[in-house]
């Protein structure tokens, strides 16, 4: 994900807890949110598939 998504996000997440967010700010926070969650998910699920299970043929 692109730093300026990230930056945007932790912005949102201080004025959430600051000010409060308007509705227009809040369904931007859901998307970047998604996105983020889905680029996590696609890169943990590539690491896992990329994972190879060797076992010891001395056991």
């Amino acid at each position: 994900m692109e730093q300026y998504k990230l930056d945007r996000i932790n912005e949102l997440a201080r004025k959430s807890k600051t000010t409060g967010l308007t509705e227009e700010e809040k369904s931007e926070q859901a998307v970047l949110r998604k996105e983020f969650l889905a680029e996590i998910r696609a890169d943990l699920k590539a690491t896992l598939d990329s994972i190879e299970i060797i076992e010891d043929a001395a056991e």
